[in-house]
């Protein structure tokens, strides 16, 4: 016991290394075999489901990549679709097309449209819960034996993404594989029920290193919670530190604990069922629980409402799926205005957006919706990234005045910088107060006029500043104005 407790000890002096705190932007890839059939029902949000007292919420979830669970209900809406659309086919038939649709697939150029989306790293989806390994793995599943790709998928994407200057990192389902398990799961009590035991823990802890050993990632992203208890968890930390010191963990990696057996028994169900219900509500989302050991928290489709004190991203697609829905609506993604104002909010709280592209299976290509939304990014990070990258939260994270024009703050050095939605071209930033060498700039240094108020500065726009894109001003040694809540 004492050996495993100075493990975890070492463990939690592990820091987030500064790249990953600089980065603020980050490329998630789903890319799995269900983004052949590409379909997943629109008009709703997992977060909303969750919320929900349906015991089939995941029977109706709009993640694409759960298309094999959904099927295993009879009248989910994708079974029906399956159904109508071909027949009596299994999930696996899906595999070859998956596969010849690589003959068209351009690593490179994805690294390409990532890197001028303004993102320093990538993680890309090694295993899902379906199982299928996108590398030639040499730890053959036990299950179903040669349930992997035969062409280096990962080996690939990883040199196409760091010779385009970004980071590589990975993404394994640890805490779910539906060919060790293959029970419906409708809610999350079912999640902690189906974490496969018997040989799966050994399966998992040896392709995690064996992607380590291979790739070494700078993020090792674990799903779900992990099948193995703390102890036998820890050395694989360990392991990963020591290959990759700089590297990354995220925050679902809860070891197995026979308390979960309690998910087994009806009683333990409902009550597991209605905790998260009630943590659903409370965080206004998924906000996975704090396991013994991690670096990152990670909420999905969820903002922190303040500054965190541990480092998070926010991550989510760019619809209400992560894998490729050919289904999906206009309405059902991220508008232009939002999407840049989303990713400020989230530096200006201290934490990373994770933004999740979903490329289709029968051509591996970035469908336009999602590249168009690239191209926004790129547009308006590139131009501003002194702002955004390697920036720290300022004192406070924004305000918002008059009702409509929202501000948020980061800082870097002796500057603060403001972005502010939809301004009037006079603005007056009311957190913010001169001192005798204060300047106030674009963030290209083009002087702007000024002046210090009793309320604030008061910054004139050039004309063409206002629209659709938030504005940013560069504001040199100010200080932080006192507010009634500060004190005296």
């Amino acid at each position: 016991m004492a050996v495993r407790n100075a493990t975890l000890h070492r463990l939690r002096r592990h820091r987030v290394p500064t790249w990953w705190q600089d980065a603020k932007l980050g490329i998630f890839v789903h890319w799995t075999i269900a983004s052949v059939p590409a379909f997943a029902p629109v008009g709703t949000d997992f977060s909303s489901l969750l919320k929900s007292e349906r015991r089939d919420a995941y029977s109706l979830s709009p993640y694409v990549e759960w298309y094999q669970n959904s099927l295993r209900f009879p009248d989910s809406p994708v079974a029906r679709h399956h159904r109508e659309t071909y027949g009596e086919r299994s999930y696996e038939s899906f595999r070859p097309e998956w596969e010849a649709g690589l003959e068209q697939w351009d690593p490179a150029g994805w690294a390409e449209q990532f890197q001028a989306s303004g993102a320093r790293y990538v993680v890309f989806v090694a295993k899902h819960a379906d199982g299928y390994c996108l590398w030639p793995t040499e730890v053959d599943n036990p299950r179903r034996p040669g349930w992997h790709c035969r062409r280096d998928v990962v080996g690939e994407l990883a040199k196409a993404v760091r010779a385009a200057g970004m980071r590589f990192g990975l993404y394994y389902s640890g805490g779910m594989d539906w060919t060790f398990d293959q029970r419906p799961v409708g809610s999350m009590s079912d999640v902690l029920a189906s974490i496969p035991r018997g040989d799966f823990p050994a399966y998992a802890d040896a392709q995690v290193r064996e992607l380590i050993d291979r790739y070494r990632p700078s993020v090792l992203w674990n799903d779900i919670a992990w099948p193995a208890p703390g102890r036998h968890l820890w050395p694989l930390f360990d392991y990963y530190y020591r290959q990759v010191p700089d590297g990354v963990v995220n925050d679902r990696w809860l070891p197995w604990s026979p308390l979960m057996s309690v998910s087994h028994v009806e009683v333990g169900r409902r009550a597991i069922d209605a905790v998260v219900q009630r943590q659903m509500n409370r965080d206004g989302g998924l906000v996975p629980p704090a396991p013994p050991h991690f670096d990152v928290r990670t909420p999905e489709y969820v903002v922190f409402p303040d500054v965190q004190r541990t480092p998070w991203e926010c991550v989510r697609g760019m619809d209400e799926s992560f894998g490729y829905n050919a289904f999906s609506r206009p309405e059902d993604f991220i508008a232009h205005d939002d999407l840049l104002w989303l990713l400020t909010d989230i530096v200006a709280k201290g934490g990373n957006l994770l933004l999740n592209v979903g490329p289709r299976g029968v051509d591996a290509q970035i469908p336009d919706e999602q590249a168009a939304r690239l191209e926004w990014l790129g547009q308006w990070v590139v131009p501003n990234r002194h702002a955004l990258a390697g920036t720290r939260p300022w004192v406070r994270p924004g305000t918002t005045i008059a009702g409509d024009h929202p501000i948020r703050y980061t800082a870097a050095g002796d500057s603060v910088f403001a972005f502010v939605r939809d301004p009037d071209a006079t603005i007056t930033l009311p957190d913010v107060r001169a001192t005798p060498t204060t300047a106030v700039e674009t963030i290209n240094g083009v002087a702007l006029r000024w002046r210090g108020t009793p309320g604030g500065i008061e910054v004139e726009l050039p004309a063409a500043s206002p629209g659709p894109e938030p504005v940013v001003i560069a504001l040199r040694q100010v200080e932080a104005r006192p507010t009634v809540e500060d004190g005296p």
